[in-house]
This record gives C-alpha cells, sequence and structure tokens, in this order.
C-alpha cells in the first residue's frame, strides 16, 4: 500500500532551509484572493513548526488545570479518533494537529491519485467526488478537494480548495470551507465559515458559528494554555475542534483555539485558547464539567 511521505524540512536561524519541490507543492498558495479583514488581504504562511515557551504565571486552565497530560490531550490522537478520516496519513510524524495544515494542499493529490475509480469521479484537476455524494447545482468547489462517500454538500456552498469532506458530513446553505479537514459525519449546515481548521468526527457548528483564522492585528497565531504559549508558526489558524463537539448559534471561535473532545460551547460564544474535553462552556469564567450518567 502506498503511503504518504514529507521530505524533513532543516530550519537554520529560523529560515526553512531550501524546499524541494514537493515541499513547494505543500505550502504555496493556489487561491486567488485570501481571507479578507478589514479590508486587507492576508498572505498564506509558511510554517516553521512549534516552539513552547513556558509562562511565568501559574493558574487554571479553561474547564480546569492545563499540564503536561494536557499538552498530551491537544495532540492528533487524543482530539480526534484517526480511523475516522480517510487522511489519517496526514498525521502521521506530526506533533500538534495544526502542523498538518500546511500539508493539506499536497496531500489531496497524493490521497485522490489512491482513490477508487469505482466510487469516486474526478471531476476536474485534483477534485474527486464520492459517486454517492449529493452535490447541489449551486455549489461552488474549487481543488485541491475532495467530498467523501454520502456526503451532503446544500445550495450556496463554496468549497475554496484545500478542503477534504469526510464521508457522510453535511456542509450546508452558503458555508464556506478553506483549507480545512472534516472528519466523517461532521455537520457546518448553516451559514458558516471554517478555515485553516480541522473538525473531528461528529463535531456540529450551529448556525452561523465561525472558525476566525487570522488575528486581527496580523501577528504568528499561539496556542494558549494557562503557563505556556506554543508558537505556531502559523498566520493563519482557525481552530482545532475535538470529536463530537457542539458549537452552539453565532458563536466565534478565535484563532488558535482548542476545543476537547465532547465538549459544549453555549450559542454567541467568544472562544480563546483551549478548552478541555468535556466542558460546558458558557462564558470564559464559567466552564464546567460535563458528567453523563
Amino acid at each position: 500500500m502506498a503511503h504518504f511521505e514529507e521530505k524533513d524540512e532543516t530550519v537554520v536561524n529560523n529560515q526553512p532551509a531550501e524546499k524541494s519541490i514537493l515541499d513547494e507543492i505543500m505550502t504555496r498558495d493556489l487561491e486567488k484572493g485570501d481571507f479578507v479583514i478589514d479590508g486587507v488581504v492576508v498572505e498564506h504562511p509558511e510554517v516553521e513548526g512549534s516552539v513552547i515557551e513556558q509562562s511565568a504565571e501559574e493558574g487554571q486552565g479553561i474547564g480546569g488545570p492545563v499540564d503536561e497530560t494536557d499538552l498530551e490531550s491537544i495532540k492528533a490522537h487524543n482530539l480526534f479518533d484517526l480511523r475516522q478520516t480517510i487522511a489519517h496519513e496526514i498525521f502521521s510524524g506530526v506533533n500538534y494537529p495544526w502542523e498538518a495544515l500546511s500539508k493539506i494542499n499536497g496531500f489531496i493529490p497524493w490521497l485522490g491519485s489512491t482513490l477508487n475509480p469505482a466510487e469516486y469521479d474526478k471531476v476536474d484537476d485534483n477534485i474527486w467526488i464520492a459517486k454517492s455524494a449529493k452535490i447541489m447545482t449551486s455549489v461552488h468547489i474549487s481543488g485541491p478537494a475532495i467530498i467523501g462517500k454520502n456526503a451532503e454538500i446544500r445550495h450556496g456552498a463554496f468549497i475554496r480548495g484545500n478542503a477534504i469532506v469526510g464521508n457522510g458530513s453535511v456542509v450546508g446553505n452558503s458555508t464556506e470551507l478553506k483549507n480545512v479537514i472534516l472528519f466523517n459525519k461532521v455537520e457546518v449546515p448553516h451559514f458558516n465559515y471554517v478555515g485553516d481548521s480541522i473538525l473531528g468526527y461528529k463535531a456540529h457548528l450551529g448556525a452561523g458559528a465561525i472558525t476566525s483564522n487570522v488575528r486581527s492585528d496580523k501577528q504568528l497565531v499561539a496556542v494558549k494554555l494557562p503557563t505556556r504559549k506554543i508558537e505556531t508558526g502559523l498566520k493563519k489558524f482557525g481552530a482545532m475542534i475535538g470529536d463530537e463537539v457542539e458549537i452552539g448559534c453565532g458563536t466565534v471561535l478565535n484563532p488558535g483555539c482548542i476545543i476537547g473532545k465532547r465538549s459544549i460551547i453555549y450559542p454567541v460564544s467568544s472562544v480563546r485558547g483551549v478548552i478541555v474535553a468535556d466542558s460546558i462552556y458558557k462564558t470564559e469564567t464559567e466552564v464546567s464539567k460535563r458528567f453523563y450518567g
């Protein structure tokens, strides 16, 4: 069986070494016109890797204390059931899941070339759509993109490229996707913007919920924990949303959000930082543990 491989990149004096052709394919931006904030078109970043910086401040995490165990909890295999995506190989060799974002562009053509033509149609350059998927005529899909089995892409959806939509997922009316991986059975059904993000198995965004993927000051995005921050090297990074997370209507997930598995975010929230698994988030100061019984 073929495996996706990426050449290691050496960093010298904080600058990437000369890139191979494959590296260039993975990092270049093929889109015309990126996400615009306040009239400013923000260019696509090149990722130099994640760096952890220790903070002198101690304290509680959002939803509970975050320590070395919680650093482990925000890694891909703990946020996501990797069996629930055809893109599981993209996470091979990454330390944190956002490090996969810069690989999506190069990964899709490779993955598409391995798909069974009895199950998927190649409808354009680097666009594969499962024969069982339901695509409305008013949908716009730019490549590279893969639409999975039994996925439903509804009226007015805009897929801007670098998108993997999982089996049984729903991309709804006026929803926009860009540089994303949606695991199986994800629902982004009404007026959602999902950019530079990964949504886990059965994650659901309520109407109007968005991932904000660029800081207003245009600086690089960091993942903020109570006692440290992780510098991602990314100008664009929306959210990593774990399996079975529910995001309420009208919520904004600010750049660099990590939402742990099975958490519930109340409607019209503005969320920052790391929300640990099994949390119920009402406000930044009102977060409780989710209990089952």
